[in-house]
């Protein structure tokens, strides 16, 4: 069933949300992980595809929130892509979705401009919810990252097991009223 129908990629569109291509102001990038100050997987891809929006141009800044070393990590190699430093702004309080919402939503207290969230696709259902529940309004702009990965049925047991860990999050943010 995980390898051989479309239940996985059913499953990471779903917590993705609607795709698009929203344009704001504000570019909010949660990073995810980090180590020796090398961003990982998960944390090069949303900088990967943050730099790559950026690039494109008409964004007034970007906050990249992760704590331990992500922020940071993640906006070196935007800088290395070519995103001016200057314009980067870091939370690197946070080591969770939620505090990234609670920390990030003290910076952009009485920002009136039009906010877009960048995170992983199977990520976005929790974070969007997550800076909703702070007060923090945001356009949802998902990476493909596991959906990218889901074309290759070999990797789609893996990706179910992050699903599922997603999930339970999803749950557990749920019952403890943050999202």
């Amino acid at each position: 069933v995980v390898v051989f129908t479309p239940l996985v990629p059913w499953w990471v569109r779903w917590l993705a949300g609607p795709w698009g291509d929203p344009k704001g102001d504000l570019l909010i990038v949660l990073g995810s992980d980090a180590a020796f100050g090398m961003v990982g997987d998960t944390s090069y891809w949303r900088a990967f595809y943050a730099g790559r929006v950026i690039s494109e141009g008409g964004w007034q800044g970007v906050i990249v929130s992760g704590g331990s070393g992500v922020a940071e990590a993640i906006r070196d190699l935007m800088v290395v892509q070519g995103v001016p430093g200057m314009v980067i702004r870091l939370e690197n309080g946070s080591n969770s979705t939620r505090e990234n919402a609670v920390l990030t939503s003290k910076m952009v207290a009485g920002d009136g401009r039009k906010k877009v969230l960048l995170t992983s696709d199977y990520h976005m259902f929790r974070a969007a919810r997550a800076f909703a529940k702070v007060g923090v309004a945001v356009e949802p702009m998902p990476v493909p990252h596991a959906i990218k990965r889901a074309s290759a049925r070999w990797m789609r047991p893996a990706i179910f097991i992050e699903l599922g860990i997603e999930s339970a999050k999803i749950v557990s943010y749920w019952l403890k009223g943050w999202i």
